[in-house]
């Protein structure tokens, strides 16, 4: 990659013409600024609309064939990456293993920055040989500026064990070109706090990780409508919007909401199948699994 001098071209280093005289702005004037600004953010997703769908859809196919999706990054980028992938048990009620944060320096980095381990691509390489990457995974290399050697390393190793592999920057591919099976560019131009991608690079990057991790579990049978049928009950919160979620589905009353849960032993997906099909809990979850879990599939042959 690009050596350390040669980095100010790149359009995440470029000075924001917007922003030169920061330090003089009164406080509204600084919050306007950043509104102004992070409206880019909004068509920098419209315009990689196309890649995202491509990651959308290469991530679904991975899960239905027991694959696993692995976002790699170092810093700002690596922690975005972690965060939505430690959202999706919670939310789809998946196996910690199947969607998985890599991290330039480990859990530390989480909570202290360690930048200078990005520099390192074999460690990259070896991340990957780690997590045993094979052609069943898809991996996320997220890198706003394009340059990360931690991340390139990574996307190399996983692209030579036949993984699929997608590049997630905010440069242009004239600036840096990356090696991957699909490209997602989000270009929000020069930050406020020029450099400083974790401003408007970072909050396209979430939500452009939005945007990919739900779309893939709506694909593989995690929604139905827009519910969340598999969300994890595991406190009262939690339990409410299952309940909801059925009485609403179902018009059913929170107590006989409550009963069919109990019954499904804290399922919603299971619940509904049971209440709409008339099926026990043993039978509704076989049916299931035969559908992997798609509740639409299943209902479309009953």
């Amino acid at each position: 990659m690009d050596n350390l001098q040669s980095r100010g071209h790149l359009l995440t280093e470029q000075i924001n013409p917007q922003s030169k005289d920061l330090d003089s702005l009164s406080t509204l004037e600084i919050v306007d600024l950043f509104n102004q600004e992070d409206t880019k953010t909004i068509e920098a997703i419209a315009k990689a609309r196309i890649p995202l769908a491509q990651t959308i859809d290469a991530v679904a196919a991975a899960l239905k064939q027991n694959g696993r999706l692995f976002y790699v990054g170092a810093g700002t980028s690596g922690r975005l990456g972690v965060l939505d992938a430690a959202e999706c048990p919670p939310t789809f009620c998946t196996a910690p293993e199947l969607v998985q944060g890599i991290l330039a320096g480990g859990t530390a980095a989480l909570i202290k920055s360690s930048e200078a381990l990005e520099d390192l691509a074999p460690d990259g390489q070896q991340a990957i040989a780690d997590n045993q990457i094979t052609n069943l995974d898809v991996v996320i290399g997220i890198t706003a500026g394009g340059t990360t050697p931690f991340v390139h390393g990574a996307l190399q190793e996983a692209k030579a064990r036949g993984a699929t592999t997608v590049a997630m920057s905010c440069v242009s591919a004239e600036q840096v070109p990356i090696d991957a099976d699909i490209d997602i560019r989000l270009l929000v131009g020069p930050e406020i706090l020029a450099g400083s991608t974790r401003l408007k690079a970072g909050t396209a990057t979430k939500m452009a990780l939005n945007i990919i991790s739900t779309g893939a579990m709506v694909r593989y049978g995690k929604v139905y409508g827009n519910r969340m049928i598999d969300v994890a009950v595991t406190n009262d919160k939690l339990h409410d919007r299952a309940l909801r979620i059925i009485e609403d589905l179902t018009e059913l009353n929170r107590q006989e909401a409550g009963v069919l849960l109990e019954k499904s032993a804290k399922k919603v997906k299971l619940a509904l199948l049971m209440h709409w099909t008339g099926l026990d809990a043993t039978s509704g979850a076989a049916l299931l699994d035969q559908h992997q879990g798609d509740l639409r599939s299943v209902l479309s042959e009953q």
